[in-house]
């Protein structure tokens, strides 16, 4: 069953990424070279959905391998908190911890500590995600390693 509900949610992502990016490329089929800010707009909203295609899909993993009831609210954006709290089994009124600015910061890292360990992972990890760039590498470590 588990099967055929991946499936079902892969192709509607698929076709709801083809139904966003259909519209753009017939509008420029006849030869029309689009302006340079529509372009530039269309990557950094392609690179936005991509990115967090790639980050709903590596905390969905982790929460299967957490057995964390409600995997699916990794999609949704403000339940994939309450979905990582649960994961790092931490206490729910940390959300509003997260809405403070600069302890947001460390509270993050508590979280993907607690995530790290949850997994079985050394608990660094978690400081890791304070690294520009690199620090969206420790949800896709997290997910796909063994």
């Amino acid at each position: 069953m588990k099967a055929a509900s991946n499936t079902i949610s892969r192709i509607f992502w698929a076709l709801t990424l083809a139904s966003l990016l259909l519209p753009a490329t017939k509008a420029f089929a006849d030869g029309d070279q689009p302006p340079d800010h529509i372009a530039s707009l269309s990557f950094w909203i392609i690179a936005g959905i991509a990115l967090y295609s790639y980050l709903a899909l590596s905390v969905q993993i982790i929460a299967r391998k957490a057995e964390t009831p409600n995997d699916w609210f990794a999609w949704i954006p403000i339940a994939n908190m309450f979905l990582l709290l649960a994961v790092a089994k931490k206490p729910l009124w940390w959300f509003f911890l997260l809405l403070i600015p600069f302890v947001n910061v460390v509270i993050v890292i508590l979280i993907w500590m607690g995530i790290a360990e949850t997994l079985g992972k050394p608990r660094w990890w978690g400081i890791v995600t304070l690294i520009p760039l690199v620090g969206f590498i420790v949800p896709g470590y997290l997910a796909f390693s063994d």
